[in-house]
């Protein structure tokens, strides 16, 4: 199973409790395993409704006064030496640590002396074990997440009044990509941080799935917002084609850059779609537009993949006039592509070797190939494709070329 947590309202660790419960994880089920490493709580749950949706309300009871608050040593040797399992165990660790890197550098302390105070309670420890319980209770072995949301102003806590995003959650988001929300308060808090960012191999979109399930956990916080204060995961299955003959057609996500310019020499245009292929640019073109003041210009759109997308553009800026670009993300779908070596009426000639949904497969005359035969035999390259598709022909029985 995959899961896809949509936070537009933040995330915190009693509404990811309650989305999972809401999911159909056994409150009681829950409540035995974690009164294996902890006494002193009882969960309680209730059906709430915000902006008329049904949630699932969840809180920590605490029946016993709680101890003086934990560091993260303590906390280290509770889960180490508590008897649940290890994926369960390794991702709690994970996530404590996270916190505790973040609290030792805001308060220039040792990682294994710094107090955990509102964090180092039950409640806390309770949602993240918790957490990570359903997680497994639920098969999950995939999280994807929306971008994270943050709210704004000062909250109150034990060092006094603080700014939103508390000092804790924003140094956990480090590298994480956040949003401005129109919440007036907090509504990611530190331990919401851990979980998703120990959880999610990656922030932004839903990925392509069959949907199973849907929950959704309740906030405490009246936010200020237009939205419900809900977190949303959505439960389901990893999309797979059903038709075997679909397997030869690849999807891959990349992202699509685009400029415009007036006022640009021709003979930089071709010297730039040079530099972009040879810089791992999937594809380059350039479209004729209409642009201010009308001016005829150029529309420069370049795809590439996400981990070339910065020195592209840092590129496309130092090569061109344009003072700026656009980009987005999108997926593409194309037919399993290799490259072949045929036997043709000029010798030995590269081509492109295709599969097609149907398994069929056809040939195309690889240009710079069938260009260094024209050049040699002094023959026009429509001949040099038309014979080599001959070739093919010969070579394939009835297979169906282009």
């Amino acid at each position: 199973m995959i899961a896809y947590f949509d936070m537009f309202s933040g995330i915190s660790g009693d509404m990811t409790l309650g989305a999972f419960l809401d999911l159909g994880v056994p409150v009681d089920w829950l409540n035995e395993k974690l009164s294996g490493v902890l006494n002193g709580f009882e969960l309680k749950t209730s059906i709430v409704y915000k902006h008329h949706l049904k949630a699932m309300d969840i809180v920590v009871d605490v029946i016993e006064k709680d101890a003086s608050s934990r560091n993260y040593k303590d906390i280290k040797t509770l889960i180490e030496t508590c008897s649940l399992s290890e994926t369960v165990k390794m991702n709690s660790l994970l996530a404590f640590k996270k916190i505790a890197e973040a609290e030792s550098a805001i308060h220039g302390k040792d990682i294994e002396t710094v107090h955990f105070h509102e964090i180092g309670g039950i409640d806390s420890i309770v949602d993240i074990l918790g957490s990570f319980l359903c997680v497994e209770y639920l098969g999950i072995k995939q999280v994807y997440a929306s971008c994270i949301p943050l709210g704004s102003g000062f909250v109150t806590c034990s060092h006094g009044k603080i700014p939103v995003p508390v000092p804790a959650t924003i140094a956990i988001l480090k590298d994480i990509p956040v949003k401005p929300s129109d919440a007036k308060t907090e509504i990611v808090t530190p331990t919401g941080a851990a979980i998703i960012c120990t959880l999610a191999a990656s922030f932004g979109g839903m990925p392509e799935m069959i949907v199973k399930q849907v929950g959704y956990g309740s906030g405490k916080r009246d936010t200020g917002s237009t939205l419900p204060n809900l977190l949303r995961i959505v439960l389901g299955k990893e999309r797979k084609d059903q038709k075997q003959e679909n397997t030869n057609i690849q999807k891959e996500t990349i992202y699509v850059i685009k400029t415009n310019v007036d006022d640009m020499s021709p003979e930089v245009s071709g010297f730039l779609m040079e530099t972009l292929f040879e810089n791992q640019a999937l594809d380059v073109c350039y479209v004729p537009v209409q642009m201010k003041k009308n001016r005829p210009g150029t529309q420069i759109e370049v795809m590439c993949r996400k981990e070339n997308l910065d020195h592209i553009v840092r590129l496309i800026l130092a090569q061109t006039t344009s003072i700026g670009v656009r980009y987005h993300e999108c997926e593409r779908s194309f037919l399993l592509r290799e490259t072949a070596v045929i036997d043709t009426l000029f010798g030995k000639m590269q081509v492109k070797k295709i599969t097609n949904p149907d398994k069929s497969i056809r040939f195309v005359p690889e240009y710079e190939a069938a260009k260094k035969v024209a050049k040699k035999k002094k023959i026009p390259l429509k001949d040099v494709y038309n014979q080599v598709l001959c070739d093919v022909n010969s070579l394939l029985d009835n297979a169906p070329l282009i």
